[in-house]
């Protein structure tokens, strides 16, 4: 499943299902697709959201079992964290923000 994320202040951002559910309970939003925020609601999400990478980028790092690693040796593909998954979002967000524009999910 994919999830598109879209405003009228910004391009429309695609992320997996699961990446994109997670994001939008991190936004303090249940996981129902389709789903929108209203434009006075859109600084508070962006604030969750944001906390929520930060308390993402204070827990330790778990560790690769064997096999897990050796996949990613094989396949030469860097795991992407979170953080980096939610920069997309995080700029629709903002941009959202800044125009007082709703923001809408399917």
């Amino acid at each position: 499943m994919l999830v598109t994320f879209s405003t009228d202040a910004h391009a429309d951002i695609i992320m997996f299902g699961e990446v994109a559910l997670t994001m939008i309970k991190m936004m303090g939003h249940s996981k129902t697709v389709p789903g929108a925020i209203l434009a006075k609601d859109v600084p508070e999400a962006l604030s969750r959201l944001k906390a929520a990478m930060a308390a993402e980028a204070d827990l330790p790092v778990e560790n690769v079992d064997e096999d897990q690693e050796k996949d990613n040796d094989e396949n030469h593909e860097p795991a992407v964290s979170l953080a980096n998954r939610a920069l997309p979002l995080i700029s629709l967000l903002t941009a959202a923000a800044e125009a007082e524009c709703n923001v809408m999910w399917k």
